[in-house]
C-alpha cells in the first residue's frame, strides 16, 4: 500500500494493522524475513505478504500459527485484527450505523 497517497487517518490504521504491527513489531527487530517466517509457520508465503500490506486479515488459523511461533496466544493476534476492524468501521461508517439503530429499551 502506498502511505504517500494516505490521510492522515488512513495512515493510522494502516500503522495499526496486524500486519503493520507484524513486520514493525516482530519481523525487523528479529531480523526475519517473510518468507522464513512463512516457511517456519507452514503459512503460504503469499498470506504472510498479504497481511503484511493490510490487504488480508488475520484468521484462527493464522492466530494459532503465529501465536505457537512467536511464543504469544492466539487471542494477542484476534485481538489485533478485531482492534483494527472496529477502528476502520469508527471512522469510515459509525455514525450511520447508530443512526439506524433502535436501541433496546428496558422498562
Amino acid at each position: 500500500m502506498n502511505t504517500t497517497k494516505m490521510t492522515g487517518a488512513q495512515r493510522l490504521i494502516h500503522e495499526t494493522t496486524p500486519g503493520g504491527i507484524l513486520l514493525r513489531e516482530f519481523l525487523e527487530p528479529l531480523g526475519l524475513s517473510q518468507a522464513e517466517l512463512a516457511r517456519r509457520t507452514g503459512l503460504p508465503t503469499s498470506r504472510i505478504s498479504e497481511i503484511v500490506k493490510g490487504r488480508r486479515v488475520i484468521t484462527g488459523e493464522t492466530a494459532i500459527a503465529l501465536g505457537a511461533f512467536f511464543g504469544n496466544s492466539p487471542q494477542f493476534w484476534m485481538n489485533l485484527q478485531t482492534g483494527c476492524d472496529l477502528r476502520r468501521i469508527e471512522m469510515e461508517n459509525a455514525a450511520e450505523i447508530r443512526k439506524r439503530v433502535q436501541p433496546l429499551e428496558v422498562a
